[in-house]
């Protein structure tokens, strides 16, 4: 007979978490693997110069050390202003490796939000590329904090500026230690980065994450983009915005190499691909339109496969299938700062291969399934939390439970709460679910159009319009109307090709040809878009435009 059970369960006795076997998990020790196994393998590309894994590892160590020599430790903040430039990529090591967080500054704010940003997050040490001189002298201006050290980044591929502060990053590293032993967190769950929402009202909130989820999504993103030690990643996507996806830390873990590009351009990220042979890249979808686009002369068309993934509103099927022709094979992920960045992967099925070209893009443009490593992905009623049913019609919000979620927002527990509610994290954006289990996003929650009592998809409206030839970017949002309550109106910028000469009329029966003609735009408005500072379309901005729309066609 066994022991009895009045001392528990059996396996609660003398099985006891020790060091030996058991670590915190943190992306940090992606780092000291690559050192290990590729000490002398390319780790970043930045322009000219080249840094191996041993070398990157070294400059990481020597940030850290500086940074606790200097008193830098567990809950202080350290503020980065840079282009994807190696100091940023060191900072995403040498930063948590110090105890401390990273705050990943968005180098496209105004003075006023940086200054929120630093005195919100009671930054210690400020890291700031001389490029941006101009603005952070008037945020630190605004902030007045005398007690605020500034480094100075002097990269040499910095398109001017000054040099204005306590030091420079160089002289930094130069007080550290190229030994210095590092340690993960007695508790993974302790923060490491900090990053800021571009929120469409107020203040932006500070999104915090944890050194488990670091290390869970940079690992889903290994596994789900397919990346290796052969993977060569250009740095497209801003390293500030969800800390590079956790790409900083994903290509890491597999030894890959760092590509890294300071600007956005097609007439720079065509010939690095040419040149390093890039296998790898990520971007919204403005920098696959931005691609597209480009001149014939800067355009490029390659023998080899870049995999591409792009997140945010769902890719236009006409994007997809250009890129393709160019050699980019497109991957569309979803998900929110909130959430690390990509949580949902849109995994191609074999079956697909054989559809006509528009249909398969169609498939491939959906927000798909969750990510190995994340728990839980719903759409649930907003309101019961009760599952839709999997018939790709019926709308409810996309949920999630999983540990690459945030840990909540800084110093705001009441939208930490209603984010939560419920012991799910609302995400806002609305979507049904397929029989295949694919979840395809329909519009954020303050976007469906109800017209007629009937709901029009705004993004169903734009993936329409995004397939006539003259249409280069568009948003679609709902307009007053005495009779339907409301209707869609479309804001559009065309091609330089179309540019003058696209009609609105021309839009409308488009969208009728190709939709159901009462979900097609009441009204087209021609101009430039207004773009959040990660590139996102502002729908807010255009609604306020709406009442001038209105009223001109009420005239």
């Amino acid at each position: 007979m066994s022991e009895t059970s009045s001392d528990g369960n059996i396996y609660e006795r003398g099985l006891d978490k020790t060091p030996a076997n058991y670590q915190p998990l943190t992306p940090l020790s992606y780092l000291d693997w690559a050192a290990r196994v590729f000490p002398d393998k390319t780790a970043v590309i930045h322009g000219p110069h080249k840094f191996t894994w041993s070398e990157f590892d070294v400059r990481c160590r020597r940030l850290a050390s500086a940074l606790q020599k200097r008193g830098i430790g567990p809950g202080d903040t350290v503020s980065v202003m840079s282009p994807n430039a190696p100091a940023m990529l060191e900072a995403h090591y040498g930063v948590p490796m110090a105890g401390a967080v990273l705050n990943a500054l968005n180098y496209r704010l105004d003075d006023e939000t940086i200054a929120f940003i630093l005195k919100h997050a009671e930054t210690k040490v400020l890291i700031t590329d001389r490029e941006f001189s101009g603005v952070i002298r008037d945020a630190v201006a605004i902030l007045d904090n005398p007690d605020l050290l500034i480094v100075d980044v002097d990269d040499p591929l910095a398109n001017g500026g000054e040099l204005i502060g306590d030091l420079t990053y160089e002289a930094l590293l130069a007080e550290g230690d190229p030994d210095h032993v590092w340690e993960a967190p007695a508790d993974e769950w302790q923060a490491m980065c900090l990053n800021y929402t571009s929120g469409t009202t107020g203040n932006p909130k500070g999104v915090v994450y944890h050194h488990r989820g670091g290390y869970l999504n940079a690992l889903g993103n290994a596994l789900v983009f397919r990346l290796g030690p052969e993977s060569v990643y250009l740095w497209t996507l801003p390293m500030f915005h969800c800390n590079g996806w956790t790409y900083t830390w994903a290509v890491t873990s597999v030894g890959g190499t760092h590509v890294c590009l300071r600007n956005v351009d097609p007439a720079e990220i065509f010939p690095l691909i040419e040149e390093h042979k890039v296998t790898h890249m990520c971007g919204a979808p403005i920098v696959l339109n931005m691609l597209v686009h480009a001149p014939d002369d800067v355009k490029k068309t390659f023998d080899h496969t870049i995999e591409v993934a792009t997140g945010g509103a769902a890719p236009p099927s006409t994007v997809i299938s250009r890129m393709a022709a160019m050699g980019f094979n497109v991957t569309h992920l979803y998900g929110l700062t909130e959430t690390y960045g990509p949580s949902t992967v849109c995994v191609f099925q074999d079956e697909w291969a054989d559809l006509p070209l528009e249909d398969k893009a169609v498939k491939m443009s959906r927000q798909g399934v969750r990510y190995p490593t994340q728990f839980h992905q719903t759409v649930r009623d907003p309101e019961t939390l009760d599952l839709v049913p999997e018939d790709g019609k019926t709308i409810g919000e996309i949920m999630f439970q999983s540990n690459t979620v945030m840990r909540g927002y800084l110093k705001n527990p009441d939208a930490t709460a209603e984010a939560f509610r419920g012991g799910w994290y609302h995400t806002g954006d609305l979507a049904v679910q397929h029989p295949d289990g694919y979840i395809e996003v329909k519009d954020r929650s303050k976007d469906i159009i109800i017209s007629g009592g009937e709901n029009i998809s705004s993004l169903e409206v734009e993936e329409t319009l995004y397939k006539h030839p003259g249409v280069m970017e568009c948003a679609v949002v709902a307009m007053p109307s005495e009779k339907w309550g409301e209707t869609p109106v479309a804001f559009v910028t065309p091609t330089a090709a179309a540019e003058g000469t696209l009609d609105a009329n021309e839009l409308i029966d488009f969208c009728k040809q190709h939709m159901a003609r009462f979900k097609a735009p009441t009204k087209v408005v021609f101009g430039p878009l207004p773009k959040t500072s990660t590139g996102k379309i502002q729908k807010f901005v255009l609604r306020e435009k709406v009442h001038d729309v209105a009223e001109e066609k009420d005239d």
